[in-house]
């Protein structure tokens, strides 16, 4: 895990100097060395070049030999690349077949030595998270490549004929080279889900790469952007013909065992983040069996709760015979431990403030690698819009020919005495389409269309969906799947665990200089499990997550399935409303004199979130609170 910067322009010297001050803004990502190398891009001397930087978290082969940017001496390639390879061994031996020698252990040598021999053919065959730039001497042209799934981020921006990447946004505007201007788009993707959507950042010039793509970027010209539209290399795969379960079971295991035996590789301390549910106790129990003992981490807050899995995680541990860590925190220091997540914030989000905890926890008990459960509700069907969503479509299908405009106007009525934020997600749901993927995008609204329109933001005019989503978004997955279950994951994997999840993963514990690996996300796995019918995933009358319990249910005890599913959960609403008072209120003001707002607007709805008679989720007061907060902290760093 590390973190990657380059510039591919015409000014050597600028690169240099841009991609110095990307590095230093990244020292969190890779605290154990940097490097910097420079290759030209075009035959004649003076031509444009690319400038690549590295900063190193060391995980594998922790000696000088798995510096970066590494060159190929024999080729003249070079690659600088964030993120681990699993099945690196595999690719080394075919390579060593072709006559191929090494000189490190790990797992970069392998994907330069991958890329020089295949290319971009190899991308669909790696099994890893990985972002990364390769220099191909042949062609003078780069690379760039982002995972399967999105598991690694990486950011682009163009302006003036050169081409800016980088692990993170911040490190992009670091540069110099990147206006900060920000981008109504992306801001009201932001607002509407409580994160970015990719491609879409909350800045104009900056996007990131969507997951599964890849794009070779040649020697820009002064009169024009360098690159090209980037390239799909991975979808989700077609469904296929329905297995006997048993058999599906045993593939499942097998698949997961072999996902976390390659995820357990590591030349360093690793440890398992364990709640009290089956997603992250399978993962505790099977790196027990590849790597013996194992330290285990959970966090729970102190006043008790449905939330709170802290003892539940501590029996699950006892039982599987770890070294268990537990940390309970109290409102003033996780108070002090929300301003500094609020300052690591790479981009907005309202999520990941449990991830920063945990990670810090774990990284100072020594652990640099740390095992996830994330990825199971995706692909089991463990969240309640793979139960809820089919039962809506086949509802809405009914009334299908009534108009949208009436169906909003008759679910107004219907819907009235609910309270004002169930109510208007629940008109959104029955005036919108009818396909999975548009009820699941909607089902994961932070802010409804009504309070998008009072703020200023129309869909339509932004180039984006009703669903206030990037056009390209979906463009993964069979957006007309006649699976819901399928759809259902497809979406739920594509935007929530995507644009959500997998990112706050990423920043909340790079800022500890922390790798999380997630194994239920290995693309063995994946392409298997996404591949099994709904009927398969979860048949009739079945408990959520039914194939991953049956796969599992010798692993742990019987109480670990019975539990319901819960969540480190803590107490926003009346944090804003107490201590966080007057911090939220000058991060709104912030947010109201924003260009992009109407500042009565902001203030008439702040007002109304913090009524006391509000019941309105704390997710949608938090949103304006985060972003005013980016902003500021955005401000501060122009300065």
């Amino acid at each position: 895990m590390c973190g990657i910067a380059g510039v591919v322009g015409l000014d050597p010297r600028s690169n240099k100097l841009a991609v110095g001050r990307m590095m230093r803004a990244m020292i969190h990502r890779g605290p154990d060395d940097e490097g910097y190398e420079e290759f030209s891009l075009h035959a004649d001397a003076g031509g444009a070049v690319c400038g690549f930087g590295f900063r190193r978290l060391a995980i594998l082969d922790l000696s000088p030999l798995g510096h970066q940017p590494m060159v190929n001496r024999e080729t003249g390639d070079a690659i600088i690349f964030n993120g681990e390879i699993y099945n690196f061994a595999s690719l080394r031996e075919r390579l060593v077949a072709l006559g191929h020698t090494f000189r490190s252990t790990g797992d970069t040598e392998v994907l330069l030595r991958a890329l020089s021999e295949w290319g971009e053919r190899v991308l669909n065959e790696l099994d890893g998270m990985f972002a990364l730039a390769f220099y191909h001497a042949a062609t003078k042209r780069v690379l760039l490549a982002r995972d399967q799934l999105g598991i690694k981020p990486l950011y682009v921006a163009r302006v003036n004929g050169t081409c800016v990447f980088a692990s993170e946004v911040r490190a992009v505007l670091s540069s110099g080279l990147v206006p900060t201007d920000l981008d109504a788009a992306g801001v009201a993707g932001f607002l509407a889900y409580g994160a970015p959507q990719d491609p879409l950042t909350v800045h104009r010039h900056v996007r990131s790469m969507q997951a599964g793509t890849y794009e070779w970027i040649a020697a820009p010209a002064s009169d024009r952007e360098p690159g090209q539209q980037a390239t799909r290399y991975w979808r989700f795969p077609p469904a296929q013909p329905p297995a006997d379960e048993p058999s599906c079971v045993n593939r499942i295991r097998t698949e997961l065992a072999g996902s976390v035996r390659g995820q357990c590789i590591s030349d360093v301390p690793l440890g398992v983040f364990l709640s009290g549910g089956i997603d992250s106790a399978t993962m505790a129990a099977l790196a027990i069996s590849q790597s013996g003992p194992l330290m285990t981490f959970a966090v729970g807050y102190d006043v008790p709760g449905p939330g709170d899995e802290t003892n539940a995680a501590a029996a699950t541990a006892q039982h599987l015979g770890t070294r268990h860590y537990q940390t309970i925190v109290d409102d003033d220091w996780v108070i002090l431990q929300l301003y500094e997540w609020l300052r690591a914030a790479d981009r907005p989000s309202i999520d990941g403030l449990n991830t920063y905890i945990v990670s810090g926890a774990v990284k100072d008990r020594g652990v640099t690698v740390a095992l996830s459960g994330l990825g199971a509700d995706e692909l089991f069907g463990g969240y309640p819009s793979f139960r809820r969503i089919p039962k809506l479509q086949r509802l809405l299908a009914a009334c299908a020919w009534i108009p949208s405009r009436l169906r909003r106007a008759a679910a107004s009525a219907i819907f009235a005495p609910l309270p004002a934020g169930k109510r208007a997600k629940a008109i959104d749901l029955v005036s919108s389409g009818t396909s999975a993927v548009e009820l699941a995008a909607l089902a994961r609204r932070v802010q409804g269309d009504a309070t998008m329109r009072r703020l200023g933001f129309d869909a339509r005019r932004l180039g984006l969906t009703p669903q206030f989503l990037p056009p390209e978004a979906c463009d993964a997955m069979d957006r007309y799947c006649p699976d819901s279950f399928r759809a259902v994951s497809e979406a739920e994997t594509t935007l929530y665990m995507g644009n959500t999840l997998l990112r706050d993963s990423d920043t909340n514990s790079m800022a500890h200089s922390l790798e999380i690996r997630v194994p239920f996300l290995g693309q063995r796995l994946v392409n298997y499990v996404c591949s099994l019918p709904g009927s398969v995933r979860a048949p009739t009358h079945t408990q959520p997550k039914h194939l991953l319990r049956q796969a599992t249910s010798d692993l742990l005890p019987g109480e670990v399935f019975s539990r319901p599913k819960s969540g480190f959960s803590l107490p926003f609403r009346e944090w804003m409303n107490g201590p966080l008072r007057d911090q939220c209120e000058a991060a709104v003001d912030t947010l109201g004199s924003c260009p992009l707002f109407d500042t009565q607007a902001v203030r008439k709805l702040w007002g109304e979130y913090q009524s006391p008679t509000s019941n309105t989720h704390w997710s949608r007061p938090l949103s304006f609170v985060v972003l005013g907060s980016y902003l500021q902290q955005s401000a501060r760093a122009a300065e």
